[in-house]
């Protein structure tokens, strides 16, 4: 798995022996990236990777120009192969790094700053979309027009009045999803 854009282009990153990461293939990273860069989305932002894995969303968007990333997920291994990916690249002072479930967040600490730009990506057909974005809403993680780049089942429908589909795209079986939360800045 390597970085398909920006300033570690080409760069290789760890990936588990074992399967209890799915990462995103480079196909799929590659083709989301260039329908968030059209949009402008990824330059200058700040990014929470949920459910992060290896971190390979979180460092793309580091290496495209994303200003900062807080990379989570429960599992001890994802954390340690994550933390690998992100020190090799030396991307240490642009990231933390948190071992939570993000399904069950607590407030987030001020000295982090609000993602506008949250990736997730969890074990598919288990509900942890809706419940990730409920606690990283409640738990002021996020800015109030956030855009979340969900990616799922082929067959996740999303059902909140408050969001906007920008694009919806299917690979095989997975669907990518660009939404953004309606507020008054954005109706």
């Amino acid at each position: 798995m390597r970085i398909s854009g920006g300033k570690f282009r080409g760069r290789k990153l760890n990936t588990p022996t074992s399967d209890h990461i799915r990462p995103t293939s480079d196909k799929v990273r590659q083709a989301l990236f260039n329908m968030l860069e059209s949009r402008g989305m990824v330059d200058k932002s700040v990014v929470l990777d949920a459910f992060c894995g290896t971190g390979a969303l979180g460092i793309e968007a580091l290496s495209r120009g994303a200003k900062f990333c807080t990379f989570m997920d429960k599992d001890r291994r994802s954390i340690g192969t994550c933390t690998q990916n992100v020190e090799q690249l030396g991307a240490q002072e642009q990231s933390k790094i948190i071992a939570q479930d993000t399904t069950r967040l607590y407030k987030k600490p001020n000295t982090l700053p609000r993602a506008d730009l949250v990736f997730l990506d969890p074990p598919y057909d288990q509900g942890f979309i809706s419940l990730a974005m409920t606690g990283l809403e409640d738990g002021d993680w996020v800015c109030d027009n956030v855009v979340y780049i969900i990616e799922s089942e082929k067959n996740f429908d999303l059902n909140r009045e408050d969001m906007s589909v920008l694009q919806e795209k299917i690979y095989k079986d997975t669907k990518v999803m660009i939404i953004q939360k309606i507020t008054g800045e954005n109706t």
